[in-house]
């Protein structure tokens, strides 16, 4: 054999079939088999499904993505190990969000913080405008802090006690939380996802704001409108078993102004931003300080051993015993032991999102609502479609918000709209809906942190369902569409 004939049989047997594209029938096939599959999950194990179940299924789910995509797509191995290697590294500092929020949690509720802020809030919020005070109480409070995830974390909780005292079911009051945490998330100038839907794009932050009011406004109004009505629709509990949750809640806890130091100091470091984590973490050791000073009896309740006590308030599942049933189930915590099954479930969320992707099935996805467009109303229809499709198949708001913008800005350009048109729509359909989804890092930690499942809450959540709504109604009016070049008009 001469040396001429060496090179090409060198090349045949190095030669590997290229990485092909795959269709949008195919890349629609793992988000069937995942919607199927926890069909049949949550059938099974009802409540229970986040404790593993449900963890199971998105890891299965995923080994049949890296199937297709090895099998029919050629996809090499490492091309899903790198992915799913960066995806999971990107929420590692969520996850410490996460234990650090357990720990709150159930520090504040030992220390008394929360009994103290439920006793004043159902002297104060009269039962008929709960969930509209609710929705507007949280909204400031995440338009200063720029977190949703924050004002769930901290106010939110008392808020939910205050409620399931007051008598409403844990769906309104939970929706009621979110509505406004999103609303303000969502429009604060000191918001992450904001900033990212914004800059992401190429659009100035307060450009991209002031153009978000108008279908926020709208949506925040009519939301607002709901709960009032909700309120005074709502049977309550009566004034006697009231005086008996307070009687019970003085008679367990020490009740003092004081104690209100460690949410005042937290709401400080927010306004100073002092990162998450530092905030957090400062704000579990004043409640832990609080509890040693304000509350022996309920860490001897919890355990004989004061420091076995403040360790187990922060690490894991404590119980108060009271005379009162609803205040027992309420003041009981989980501490950063709770977080456990969310963060499992979030690792394997962020395993699914990446087996799409490297397959190229979330390009897909996308491709298809493409061909989709014919118009402004299309085109900001198929933006949003893509943003909820997005958090889905993704399950992180993050790389939902980047994709959807990537994909999607050439075609603004080319149609000569301003790219603010399609960060307003990423924000009305990515941010506000990934709390929606269980399986999304939003949905499991507001879950968790609420203590009500998702699908749960889903239903009240009004201003998260009407905002993708709103922003293809508006897109269908033609209300101030922002046009690059004002001569296509």
């Amino acid at each position: 054999m001469s040396n001429t004939e060496l090179p090409p049989i060198r090349l045949m047997s190095s030669c590997k079939p290229p990485i092909r594209r795959p269709s949008a029938l195919l890349s629609l096939l793992p988000l069937v088999v995942l919607v199927v599959m926890l069909v049949f999950t949550i059938r099974a194990f009802g409540s229970d499904a986040l404790m593993g179940a449900s963890q199971v299924t998105l890891i299965v789910v995923s080994a049949f993505c890296v199937l297709i995509g090895m099998a029919v797509l050629h996809v090499p191995w490492d091309h899903f190990e790198r992915a799913i290697t960066k995806n999971v590294s990107s929420v590692s500092s969520a996850l410490v969000i996460l234990l650090l929020i357990g720990a709150l949690s159930g520090t504040w509720m030992v220390s008394g913080v929360v009994p103290t802020l439920i006793y004043y809030g159902l002297q104060i919020i009269h039962p008929d405008i709960f969930l509209f005070s609710t929705c507007v109480i949280c909204a400031l409070v995440s338009v200063m802090t720029g977190s949703s995830w924050t004002t769930i974390a901290t106010i939110g909780i008392a808020l939910m006690g205050i409620g399931r005292a007051m008598g409403f079911s844990e769906g309104w009051i939970a929706g009621a939380i979110i509505s406004g945490a999103y609303f303000g998330d969502k429009i604060s100038p000191l918001s992450d996802t904001t900033v990212l839907a914004s800059g992401g794009v190429g659009v100035p932050l307060f450009k991209h704001i002031r153009y978000m009011l108008i279908t926020t406004i709208p949506s925040v109004t009519i939301a607002l409108v709901v709960f009032v009505v909700a309120g005074f629709c709502t049977t309550t509990a009566g004034s006697s078993d009231t005086d008996a949750f307070l009687s019970a809640l003085l008679e367990r806890y020490t009740i003092s102004p004081w104690l209100l130091v460690v949410p005042l100091l937290t709401g400080l470091l927010i306004a100073r931003r002092v990162p998450s984590v530092i905030t957090l973490f400062l704000s579990t050791l004043m409640a832990i300080v609080a509890a040693a000073i304000a509350q022996p009896e309920v860490l001897a309740a919890i355990d004989p051993d004061p420091f076995r006590a403040l360790m187990m308030s922060a690490c894991g599942p404590t119980q108060v015993p009271t005379d009162h049933d609803m205040l027992s189930q309420l003041v009981s915590t989980r501490g950063m032991e709770g977080m456990m099954n969310t963060i499992w479930l979030i690792v394997c969320a962020m395993c699914f999102g990446a087996t799409m992707s490297a397959g190229g099935m979330v390009g897909g996805i996308t491709r298809l609502f493409i061909r989709l467009i014919r118009g402004r109303v299309t085109l900001v229809a198929s933006t949003v479609s893509t943003g909820l499709m997005l958090n889905v198949a993704v399950a992180d708001q993050y790389l939902c918000i980047l994709l959807n913008g990537h994909m999607f800005a050439d075609i603004y350009d080319r149609r000569g709209y301003d790219r603010c048109l399609l960060s307003r729509s990423v924000e009305d359909s990515v941010t506000v809906t990934s709390v929606l989804v269980p399986w999304n890092t939003c949905g499991m930690t507001q879950s968790t942190v609420l203590g009500v499942a998702t699908f749960t809450y889903l239903p009240y959540c009004i201003f998260n369902l009407v905002s993708p709504l709103m922003s293809v109604l508006v897109a269908f009016l033609g209300y101030r569409i922002a046009l690059s070049r004002p001569d296509d008009e």
